[in-house]
């Protein structure tokens, strides 16, 4: 039979907005058209039936059910109870007395009614409609509080776990392990702010080596971590390759491999700190709400510890880095040299120390002053370093003198090695964004333990010493300690 709608101006309606459409079932008494004119008439939307066999999809459109007793002699009344517990159902009998009601009270939303008059069946559908929304509501609060219970357990252990170290690295797997477990995430990646050269860089991804394709480092406002950073906005994105806000990163194959990512800034105090890759989820699912809510829960306690493990850092840094050149100090340097040593003892190796001193630096800083000095010295600092393997240690030991350790190396080998470094200064430029273009030179001086040196303070000194018999004579030569000598 097709629906009899609700009289206009009565408003009996259901979270939707929608009058709540309520399903008769029964034999012509309670079909007739009389009930259904009077419960349209109080605002509900009717839909008849006589058949059980016939209902399962009407079911899931229904707010509740008035059925006659009698349908539960009906063969498909086991399947209809099964289909409809959900759906507040008022049985109602005409008789006295009602035989068989009992098989009905098995749901939690049966109302039975014996020969109830239309008043009272309004009542009962108002109060089973008001009573099914109570119970989805205790539902929900018992889903929310079985999820916050979750949710103040996980954050609880990952606190502990922040708690027991100021390593950074350490915090940074610590953080990700637990946004990888809830998230079910493939990849990740987490950048960096440095301050120096104003870039978020990538500190440390899922993979135990950075790989070549990823792009390492972006600037505030670039790309979507540059993007997220700057904004304090996270971001969430179901397939990335469909997001037209990205689409230049797509073409240049920076975000090619991704489906589905999440994206969290990293912020305290205001201020960037860094950000957050969450990326393809193992299931092939797009990342949800939920994830986002449970990521962003996590960086608001990850932030402090990261900022704490930062500032660790630095201080430990600042206690065995040189401020200007951020090369290792003479602090460092004498601990490095006795711990090589000591190994060299262990394991019958060599260890070799180049002392190297730069060529007229005094005139650079007469004529040019201290400022572009000091600027040149920096850049010296960084040749050096790319010159040099990633064993040796090189430290800035004071003014324009830089020390070198070559770890497990004999003298013939640390000669090759400064005399490469020779080269590649004779070859440099310097400070050509101060429009100078210098040429430079240096002097290197070199011993080695047990070869020459017979102790750290005996290794120093000898290298000091053939480093002024290059400047003494010819300057911008290598000078290398002999047994002999």
């Amino acid at each position: 039979m097709p629906p009899v709608h609700a009289a206009a101006g009565k408003n009996t309606k259901n979270a939707a907005g929608q009058m709540h459409k309520i399903l008769l079932i029964g034999n012509n008494k309670l079909t007739d058209g009389k009930l259904a004119d009077y419960l349209a008439e109080h605002g509900f939307d009717i839909v008849r039936s006589n058949n059980l066999a016939r209902l399962p999809v009407v079911l899931r459109e229904v707010s509740a059910i008035i059925i006659e007793n009698s349908k539960s002699s009906d063969s498909s009344f086991s399947s209809f109870i099964k289909d409809s517990r959900a759906i507040p159902t008022i049985v109602i009998d005409f008789n006295i007395p009602a035989k068989g009601i009992d098989r009905w009270l098995a749901g939690n939303m049966t109302y039975p009614a014996i020969k109830p008059t239309r008043r009272q069946i309004v009542f009962l559908l108002n109060k089973a409609i008001k009573d099914k929304q109570l119970y989805e509501e205790y539902d929900t609060m018992q889903e929310k509080l079985v999820e916050s219970e979750k949710e103040l357990s996980l954050l609880e252990k990952f606190s502990k776990s922040l708690a027991t170290s100021l390593e950074l690295h350490s915090i940074i797997d610590s953080i990700m392990k637990n946004i990888t477990e809830i998230t079910q995430a493939k990849k990740w990646s987490f950048y960096l702010f440095d301050e120096d050269f104003d870039k978020l860089h990538l500190e440390k991804t899922h993979k135990k080596s950075k790989s070549r394709g990823k792009k390492l480092s972006f600037k505030p406002g670039e790309g979507i971590v540059g993007w997220v950073a700057q904004e304090g906005v996270p971001v969430i994105i179901p397939d990335v390759r469909s997001d037209s806000h990205f689409c230049s990163e797509i073409k240049e194959g920076v975000i090619a491999a991704k489906k589905t990512f999440i994206c969290v800034p990293l912020r305290s105090k205001g201020q960037i700190i860094g950000a957050i890759e969450v990326i393809d989820n193992k299931h092939n699912r797009p990342f949800s709400k939920y994830d986002l809510h449970i990521i962003l829960k996590i960086v608001d306690y990850a932030s402090l510890a990261i900022e704490s493990a930062l500032l660790y850092q630095k201080m430990a840094e600042l206690a065995i880095t040189d401020d200007l050149t951020k090369l290792f100090n003479s602090r460092y340097l004498n601990r490095t040299m006795e711990t090589e040593i000591s190994r060299c003892e262990r394991y019958s190796t060599s260890v070799s120390l180049i002392f190297m001193d730069v060529d007229h630096f005094k005139d650079v800083n007469d004529h040019y002053g201290h400022l572009i000095g000091s600027k040149l010295l920096v850049e010296m600092g960084q040749i050096l370093i790319k010159g040099l393997r990633a064993i040796d240690i090189v430290s800035r030991y004071g003014g324009d003198e830089f020390v070198v350790v070559l770890p497990q190396t004999p003298p013939s080998t640390a000669t090759q090695i400064a005399e490469r470094l020779r080269k590649l200064i004779n070859r440099h430029v310097f400070l050509k964004g101060e429009g100078l273009n210098l040429k430079l030179t240096a002097s290197f001086g070199i011993a080695s333990y047990p070869e020459s040196a017979t102790s750290k303070d005996d290794l120093l000194r000898l290298a000091d010493e053939a480093m002024y018999k290059v400047k003494n004579r010819t300057r911008d030569g290598v000078y290398t300690v002999s047994p002999s000598d």
